[in-house]
């Protein structure tokens, strides 16, 4: 329930209504979008942000609370494991029970590999679920992968690595129909026709969805496929670090089952990495709409093994996170909002950015709005938002649209007493997305033979930026091309006797730099109570 003056405030919304209904609100110029970019987006002010003083990508700028994990010991140093007792032997190990490691594990065993899973916390506890708006795919007549590649190389403002950019965009229409072979079940017409939509930046309506819980009936269907093709998963049972065999090679990593603390060895031909995303590191202060276990380990991981980041430094604000209720605050309000053509509005009920800019222009133009010019709605916590005008939506599409369109977003506002096809909702950037990662070829390969990466660790395919849909779509086609690809080479690999040589020469190289830290990285979980290690 919104306080009396935020009620107030929301009138001004019904009154410029009539004033609004039908305009087109002009997009930026080329220009503008430089200027509030440099002005006001969190990745463009140096204060958030450090300099690695080690490592392969010693120099780089990283966010204050990555690098500090980046730049900590390894969890290993206080503890003893016997790397002559193999506790799980497999062709393919895939750390991390989301999307891309689900979809890594069926192509592998697909080609015959005995393949592992292991998650931190259950399996389908990921970002995957959370994902609302769709998945990205030029499969309609007036679409084509040259156009959507174009989108892709303009919303990561041409930083993107090309031929992954490309990759994504020509395996996007049989990611599709995999995934309905599989049995997604997304919105189609009465014919099967495939219902798609406009998302910020895209040139065409290409965005295939499930209602506004994509991700969660993705994850669903390839969970089921996993469990039917009884591919064995560790839930609960983190990765401390990888393994490295004598000649380099990755072989391998040590788990931890969180609940024993018991530490178990696993040799494995091929490691693909499936970690996922950062936001629960909170950088700059930021609410985030990620899941609980979101700490950046495969980042941590990949750089002590030597593998290479890319674009590390920048990081996605989803335009339109849950300002209010508090109880939910940084919540996801998915871009199908904008898309379906809810407004955002100043305090004074105007209308101050087009609806469907990309993301980072998105965000920092509310960022101005709020902090800047002074025209954010405030909130009873002390916070800012900007007005979402959701009953907009059913005023263009018709009465029904909300909940047919909007299920789940509907109902997570309804417990709080608020009605979003009756009022606006209120929304401020969160921190969302991890546009870099560890650098990958076209097959998810690192430079550290026999590791590969998939999904939001993964690092070159966006650029600087991602679109809204292009997510769904990475897990999908680079987290199946990391299965194929480790599934057909597994069979000429021949590994080497286990080490943790490459930890050894990590701390030599911290103390050669001068590096002094008192942490343990990867992080695991984050801590929320003050007076904890973490």
């Amino acid at each position: 329930m919104y306080t009396a003056e935020m009620r107030e405030l929301s009138k001004k919304v019904e009154e410029t209504r009539s004033q609004r209904i039908g305009i087109n609100f002009p997009r930026m110029s080329p220009e503008d979008k430089i200027g509030v970019l440099n002005e006001n987006h969190p990745d463009y002010s140096d204060k958030g942000f450090m300099y690695l003083k080690h490592g392969v990508n010693k120099g780089a700028r990283v966010p204050n609370e990555l690098g500090e994990l980046l730049e900590a010991k390894s969890k290993l140093v206080n503890l003893e494991i016997n790397l002559d007792k193999i506790d799980y032997d497999v062709d393919v190990l895939v750390i991390g029970g989301g999307g891309a490691g689900a979809a890594a594990a069926l192509e592998a065993n697909e080609k015959g590999a005995k393949v592992l899973i292991t998650t931190k916390l259950r399996f389908g506890d990921a970002n995957t679920m959370m994902a609302e708006g769709g998945i990205q795919a030029a499969d309609k007549p007036d679409d084509s992968p040259a156009k959507h590649y174009l989108d892709v190389m303009g919303g990561g403002h041409y930083t993107n690595v090309p031929e992954l950019a490309s990759t994504l965009v020509k395996d996007a229409p049989s990611a599709i129909k995999w995934l309905n072979d599989l049995g997604v079940m997304f919105d189609k017409e009465k014919d099967g026709t495939m219902i798609t939509n406009h998302g910020g930046g895209t040139s065409r309506k290409r965005m295939h969805s499930a209602a506004d819980y994509s991700g969660a009936e993705i994850m669903r269907v390839m969970r089921d496929e996993v469990r039917n093709k009884e591919i064995e998963v560790l839930e609960f049972s983190p990765v401390i670090e990888l393994l490295l065999d004598t000649d380099g090679k990755a072989a391998g990593a040590v788990i931890c089952d969180l609940e024993t603390k018991r530490n178990f060895v696993v040799r494995a031909k091929t490691v693909i990495m499936a970690t996922g995303g950062a936001g629960r590191l909170h950088y700059q202060g930021f609410p985030t709409s990620n899941h609980y276990g979101a700490t950046a380990d495969g980042l941590v991981m990949g750089y002590r093994v030597g593998a290479e980041l890319a674009f590390a430094d920048t990081i996605q604000y989803h335009p339109t996170g849950v300002a209010y209720p508090s109880q939910i605050f940084g919540a996801l309000v998915t871009e199908k909002v904008r898309s379906l053509g809810a407004t955002p509005l100043n305090i004074h009920g105007e209308q101050f950015v087009y609806h469907l800019e990309t993301r980072d222009v998105e965000a920092s133009a509310i960022i101005r709005e709020c902090n800047v010019k002074g025209n954010g709605i405030p909130t009873p916590t002390g916070g800012y938002g900007v007005w979402l005008d959701t009953p907009l939506i059913e005023m263009i599409h018709g009465e029904g649209t909300i909940e047919k369109k909007l299920p789940a977003m509907l109902r997570m506002y309804l417990k709080f007493d608020l009605d979003m096809r009756k009022k606006p909702i209120l929304v401020y950037p969160t921190l969302h997305y991890q546009n870099g990662g560890l650098l990958i070829d076209k097959n998810g390969q690192t430079k550290i033979e026999n590791l590969y990466v998939a999904g939001e660790c993964a690092g070159g395919i966006h650029g600087t930026n991602r679109l809204m849909g292009n997510s769904l779509l990475d897990i999908i086609v680079f987290g199946r091309r990391a299965g194929i690809h480790a599934g057909e080479n597994f069979k000429d690999i021949k590994i080497k006797d286990l080490t943790f040589d490459h930890v050894r020469k990590y701390h030599e190289d911290l103390e050669n730099n001068e590096v002094e830290s008192s942490q343990f990285s990867p992080m695991i979980l984050p801590i929320y109570t003050h007076g904890r290690e973490k």
